[in-house]
């Protein structure tokens, strides 16, 4: 055995100890490491500061409103305690002076914690809130308009809430409630932490926008030594006793008696404790919990004492089934694929149920740019579920694949990559898509349109309709600009530098765009010929189909995987990412399943290959993967059901499931 230097061994003991480290750990350290220390017993260092984390964006507050019905008031905004919160809502006449107050379940799950327990009845749900382990209440629930309204008039009653709607606010105030403990303990599966309250009491948990991790395909590749914790927050409507605050209060670093070398605090980071603070805000005692990554709280409530349960673990999703609407399923539970665990939140809809259809959305209806997130986009579109879609260029907001809507090409394909494309009769058809148009001038000139309201920027011909926008400006420089109205050349104009100057695009007509050799070509088309275009689809059949999302690779075709990334032009590193992902595909039914896989348990999201490899296990006939990291959200009612949504980025497009009312 190596001997130790001649230096003060104690000293390094006791300054790992005062850092969180282990006696176990000193006893076990290895020999090399504890030469290190002592080599640097003479030697001052200087502790590297960490990055400053990026600042968390501020959501826009949903934009929609919940219309008036008849008897009916209703309203998006919730004055819950003192706190204005979206959420929709709606109060009906039950009597001249009782009327019955409804909230939507997401809201009701999101900023009171009611748990919604699996039924197959879509007009009750039963909840589960501080309640007796055997007992569960049922809520009768009513759709309307997107949202899934359960009545709480009773529920609030026994809570000893008071409501008044004011407007558009349903005003909510709950009795004064304490929190008298915090315990943590170690539990086989991870920490679980306890809140004992005096009383039931409303309660939300949010995640904090995490710093850019390799785990997002839209980051840097580039991976750090150590992904660092989640912070989450769980707030409750009650007050700590200051004794509790006090206990949960950081405090300084003490000085070390004796310098670390920075190369030991690089291989032994010092631990973070799971509880990072306790402190009061607006009337709410507000938790912050530092998660390693690859783990997840999971949240419960007991009655009888009345009590918060937090359990951080890496299998954190709980299994649920729950019949949302008639042909509109929520299920999510862990997949076991080999030795690895993901948790997968999916909703399955019946396309040939009375009034339920699909649509594609964008974030802006009247051009082709914009972003927006995916909770603002559904209930934009009154929307009842959605999921994000293709994918886009992040910096120009504009799209990188396929979008056909109606009939007319939003977008064009690019680089023959997979997409989806349905029609309002229940059928779906997946498959590799490209599109091929080819411009046919009266001078016998035929040149090949390579890209439709295209962000995608190459050498050739492009084409640019009014679904682009009222204009288009340049994308690259010096590109050689057509104005075709009614199949004829009007104007001819060089392009200049990108991005400077618009062009109007003739609402009865297109712009052809030249970049590259193709400049050439645009020569022999002078003011004044005639033109036409003509235009198929490889594969033929989806020119059947008025609706199309493309995104890639395509991921099992007649329940065969058929995964080929490389052939669909998407780079090594997307390939060989481990990133939380979205899916679509239709199942031995025929009906459409929209889902999200989410980061293992204990670590990262799935490959591509191990997606198409889920999707199989869910039982997918045929299946597409769509944008996927931060753009991954599944929507429903008012809610994102598989993260939280602070943590979801912006899309440009999303497929929207519509629930028509009788």
């Amino acid at each position: 055995m190596m001997k130790m230097p001649n230096c003060d061994r104690q000293k390094y003991r006791t300054a790992l100890i005062n850092q969180g480290y282990s006696r176990l750990f000193w006893l076990n350290i290895s020999p090399i490491m504890a030469t290190v220390l002592c080599l640097y017993t003479t030697s001052t260092t200087n502790a590297q500061q960490l990055p400053t984390p990026l600042p968390t964006p501020t959501l826009e507050p949903e934009q929609s409103t919940v219309p008036a019905f008849r008897g009916i008031t209703s309203g998006n905004q919730i004055l819950l305690n003192g706190r204005t919160l979206s959420g929709a809502w709606l109060q009906r006449p039950l009597s001249a002076d009782q009327p019955t107050i409804h909230l939507s379940d997401g809201a009701l799950r999101q900023l009171i914690g009611v748990d919604l327990l699996n039924t197959n009845n879509p007009a009750q749900q039963p909840i589960e809130w501080f309640s007796p382990s055997t007992t569960a209440m049922f809520l009768g629930a009513w759709l309307q308009r997107g949202y899934r309204y359960l009545d709480i008039t009773n529920f609030a009653q026994s809570a000893g809430w008071q409501i008044k709607a004011n407007g558009n606010i349903l005003e909510i105030s709950t009795p004064v409630t304490k929190v008298t403990e915090i315990t943590q303990n170690q539990e086989s599966f991870g920490d679980r932490i306890l809140l004992d309250l005096d009383r039931p009491t409303p309660w939300q948990v949010s995640q904090e926008l995490p710093v850019k991790s390799p785990q997002d395909p839209d980051t840097p590749t580039l991976k750090p030594a150590k992904i660092p914790n989640r912070i989450w927050k769980i707030s409750i409507d009650g007050i700590a006793d200051p004794a509790l605050i006090q206990r949960y209060t950081p405090l300084p670093p003490a000085p070390l008696p004796v310098p670390i070398p920075n190369l030991l605090k690089q291989l032994l980071p010092a631990p973070e404790p799971l509880i990072k603070q306790v402190e009061v805000v607006n009337n709410q005692t507000v938790m912050s919990l530092s998660i390693p990554f690859g783990m997840s709280p999971r949240i419960s409530t007991l009655a009888n004492p009345n009590r918060l349960i937090i359990d951080v673990r890496p299998d954190a999703l709980v299994a649920k089934d729950i019949t949302w609407a008639r042909g509109l399923r929520w299920r999510q539970q862990l997949v076991n694929l080999g030795t690895e665990n993901f948790p997968i939140v999916w909703l399955e809809i019946n396309p040939r149920a009375f009034g339920l259809k699909l649509k594609p959305m964008r974030s802006n209806p009247n051009a082709v740019g914009g972003t927006a997130p995916l909770m603002q986009l559904a209930p934009k579109y009154s929307a009842a579920a959605a999921i994000n879609g293709g994918y886009f260029n992040r910096n120009n907001r504009l799209p990188l694949g396929a979008i056909r809507q109606d009939g007319q090409w939003v977008s064009g394909p690019i680089l023959n990559r997979g997409a989806i494309a349905w029609n309002d009769s229940g059928q779906f058809y997946f498959d590799r898509l490209s599109l091929q148009e080819t411009l046919v001038a009266a001078n016998n000139v035929r040149s090949p349109i390579l890209f439709l309201n295209s962000a995608y920027v190459q050498s050739g011909i492009a084409r640019y309709t009014a679904l682009w926008g009222i204009s288009y400006t340049p994308l690259s420089d010096n590109e050689i600009i057509l104005t075709v109205q009614k199949e004829q050349v009007i104007n001819q104009l060089p392009g200049g530098k990108a991005g400077q100057t618009n062009f109007p695009i003739p609402p009865d007509g297109y712009l052809l765009i030249f970049r590259g050799n193709a400049v050439n070509t645009a020569a022999q088309l002078p003011i004044g010929t005639t033109l036409s275009i003509t235009s198929t689809t490889t594969s033929n059949d989806f020119s059947r189909y008025p609706n199309i999302i493309g995104a890639g690779p395509l991921l099992i075709k007649n329940r065969q995987i058929v995964l080929d990334a490389k052939g669909e032009k998407f780079s090594d590193a997307f390939i060989a990412e481990k990133a939380i992902r979205s899916g679509i595909c239709t199942n031995t039914t025929g009906h459409l399943m929209i889902a999200a896989v989410h980061n293992r348990a204990g670590g990262p999201g799935p490959t591509l290959a191990e997606h198409a490899q889920l999707m199989q296990l869910l039982g997918c006939v045929d299946a597409l993967n769509l944008d996927g990291g931060s753009s991954t959200s599944l929507y429903l009612g008012g809610q994102l059901l598989d993260r939280s949504p602070s943590t979801a980025a912006r899309v440009h497009n999303g497929i929207g499931i519509f629930l028509e009312q009788k």
